[in-house]
């Protein structure tokens, strides 16, 4: 059994690995990505457009990179966490997701929110995600306005770049 202090000091290494997650995706980090989920992580996404369904760690980072491209900019927000310690190596979290994303290439963004449930487990001293899952409260896609200026694309540089073919 875990004391109350133990629990406090392992949501926050929780909250500090979902907000790594956010910053990895938003920057196409596949090292710093690599270390947050176990090797047979899921994730199921359910949006407005679509369903994003993948399994195992390699698969994950592999669609991550795809996602988030050269000719991508992303911002993804996590918030208002409510996490459960439900073990002595598990928890539980929900997070509320309010994120922007905008393909430069097809000249559309897409916003809106979400609320994720995760679970973890304690690897080698590390909290990690092992299941993720959203379902969307609003998603909102808009064609990107023409005389906007894009001035710093950090994607662009250090996002998989992505054939025309």
């Amino acid at each position: 059994m875990k004391s109350k202090l133990e629990k406090l000091l392992d949501i926050e290494e929780i909250k500090k690995l979902k907000y790594r997650y956010f910053r990895g995706i938003d920057m196409a980090d596949m090292e710093l990505l690599s270390t947050l989920f176990t090797d047979d992580a899921s994730l199921d996404y359910r949006g407005g457009t679509y369903r994003w369904q993948v399994k195992g760690k390699k698969d994950i980072l592999e669609q991550i990179a795809n996602a988030f491209h050269s000719d991508a900019l992303a911002c993804h927000q996590g918030h208002h966490p409510e996490i459960e310690i439900t073990g002595l190596h598990t928890a539980q979290g929900i997070w509320y997701l309010s994120d922007t994303f905008t393909d430069t290439k097809h000249k559309t963004i897409t916003r809106g929110s979400a609320i994720y449930k995760d679970q973890y487990v304690l690897e080698d001293r590390n909290w990690k995600i092992k299941k993720s899952e959203y379902d969307r409260l609003w998603e909102e896609i808009e064609p990107a306005n023409p005389k906007t200026k894009v001035v710093v694309q950090y994607l662009a540089e250090h996002g998989k770049k992505i054939d025309d073919a």
